[in-house]
């Protein structure tokens, strides 16, 4: 089907190339200086250690690409928080591999790494995938330890984590590429099976620390080196020369996993087609979130042809709810309406805004889908519930924490797609992150905040102009206009999604048309078993 371009879906078009650009950089982490210092060290970068341990052709869903952007310059540029982390088959096994980028501060943990690591696992825990932990990292980045070290969420929580993803039977991989001091010595050591490069370095204070602590002069191998961790303290159970004979032992031990031998085969997405090419998603959403659209014709772009059964197709019309099937997947589908629809009831609604008939029926169908075991995929385009007098009269607080309430208690898989706003209380009904979706990926024309920017700054400008009616002289019409611009332009850089990315509030920025090959993808790892936690501990190095 040919594509037919439009003007107005120049802008997003344009938008979408500049993020693709800003990508790329991205993916060479700390620049050219930085990867021939790790070459001079006879050590792969970390993008290349990855896909030597990747299947051939394998596709890799990256995490958190955008981790850290623009957030600690005070410092440099902290390219994707210093970490490589996403999934990828190795050996025909779906895998979580977190790789730490040495070229990037040396790897330092920085608050964001943490957060993104943390993510990592809590991903591959929740669908049973096995970790593969490729580190080289010079630890804590010591002037920020106040934000890394001690919260429950922070620095500790990964080895915690370790420990009882280990006890759930979840297999974990480390192999040490590189540095692994001081206290992120503890995550290869309560990993599954530890792999150790040569030239590498593995213990909990390096000799210039051990020599001001105790007076102990002592060299690097000495202390930590792989010889004598594999030979004389045992913790390592595999000596390598290289990174590529570590990676190639890496796939070796990946293969002997059951599920590797009983693979199943490969879904044939050949099989199954859309009924309209991906590409027609540019000339249907803008980039200023204002064109309105058919939710049905974005999803005839992602689901199979002659797929989707509607639910409730007259009812609560401003949220599309739906079975469909995505490469021969059975799923649920939740997504925003962005049309005016006029209903019998209620009369004109507008699109984007949840009313209470909505949300009332898309409970009902979270509550379906839980009963049936499909997974649920959430499509953002969302301004909030819908507020006034008749509004509340309806109901509107009472219907929505129905919806809430379902999405919360919800035990089957769900993936989250913010294709354009998440504003307000919108953005939890529609399982934002708050509310544990597997995964959850975002447009670049995505924009998030508790209301839009116009919004936020007439609201601000309003509640100061009537003080100042009512006697309050502190700021004149002039500051007060002065005032409502700062809001707006604060509004607008919180809003952009590469905002909202770094700071962990997306997992992926996904390109609108690979938004099928990506639910594709997805759909395959939420798919295995959740694991089963008992009490026990996990694999302890003697």
């Amino acid at each position: 089907m040919a594509r037919t371009s439009t003007s107005s879906a120049e802008p997003l078009r344009d938008f979408c190339r500049e993020i693709l650009k800003e990508e790329a950089v991205l993916r060479q982490g700390g620049g050219k200086a930085g990867l021939e210092r790790q070459r001079k060290l006879g050590r792969l970068p970390a993008r290349e250690r990855v896909a030597h341990l990747l299947d051939k052709d394998a596709q890799f869903f990256e995490i958190g690409l955008w981790a850290a952007y623009k957030m600690y310059q005070e410092w440099g540029n902290i390219v994707a928080a210093g970490t490589v982390a996403g999934i990828g088959n190795v050996a025909a096994v779906p895998c979580m591999i977190i790789a730490n980028d040495a070229t990037v501060k040396a790897g330092a943990f920085f608050p964001a790494t943490v957060k993104k690591l943390l993510r990592a696992q809590r991903i591959a825990f929740e669908c049973s995938l096995p970790i593969i932990y490729l580190v080289d990292s010079s630890g804590v980045f010591l002037p920020m330890q106040d934000e890394i070290f001690p919260d429950d969420d922070d620095f500790g929580r990964i080895f915690r984590n370790n420990s009882v993803i280990s006890a759930a039977g979840v297999p974990q991989f480390a192999a040490i590429m590189g540095n692994c001091v001081a206290g992120g010595a503890y995550l290869p050591v309560l990993c599954d099976k530890i792999l150790m490069t040569e030239g590498s370095g593995l213990y909990l204070a390096g000799p210039s620390l051990v020599k001001a602590a105790i007076g102990q002069v002592v060299d690097q191998e000495e202390l930590g080196g792989a010889k004598m961790h594999s030979e004389i303290s045992g913790t390592v159970d595999f000596y390598e020369k290289s990174d590529e004979s570590c990676l190639k032992r890496l796939r070796s031990l990946i293969s002997l996993l059951p599920e590797a031998t009983g693979a199943k085969a490969k879904i044939d997405n050949k099989a199954f087609k859309p009924a309209k090419v991906p590409d027609l998603l540019y000339d249907l959403v803008s980039l200023d979130g204002q064109k309105n659209y058919d939710a049905r014709d974005l999803l005839s772009s992602v689901v199979d042809a002659n797929s989707i059964d509607e639910y409730k197709a007259d009812y609560g019309k401003t949220l599309v709810t739906a079975y469909a099937r995505i490469a021969g997947r059975a799923v649920g589908i939740v997504a925003s309406q962005r049309l005016q629809v006029r209903t019998k009831k209620e009369g004109i609604q507008m699109g984007g805004v949840i009313y209470s008939d909505s949300a009332d029926k898309a409970a009902r169908f979270v509550m379906d889908c839980n009963q049936d075991g499909l997974p649920i995929i959430f499509f953002q385009d969302v301004t909030g519930f819908m507020v006034g007098r008749d509004a509340e009269q309806s109901g509107i607080i009472r219907s929505g924490a129905k919806l809430v309430n379902a999405v919360s208690n919800s035990v089957v898989p769900k993936i989250t797609v913010v294709v354009g706003g998440s504003f307000g209380a919108g953005n939890y009904a529609l399982c934002g992150k708050a509310y544990d979706p597997r995964f959850i990926v975002a447009w670049p024309s995505a924009r998030y905040a508790v209301m839009g920017a116009a919004q936020a700054s007439d609201t601000v400008f309003s509640i100061l102009a009537r003080a100042r009616e009512r006697g309050d002289k502190k700021a004149s019409h002039e500051e007060l206009e002065e005032l409502r611009k700062k809001v707006k332009a604060s509004y607008e850089e919180q809003t952009d999604i590469r905002y909202g990315a770094a700071r962990g509030w997306v997992d992926a920025i996904i390109q609108p048309d690979e938004t099928r090959d990506v639910l594709i993808q997805l759909l395959q790892y939420v798919s295995r078993p959740m694991p089963k936690a008992h009490f026990h501990t996990g694999v302890i190095q003697v």
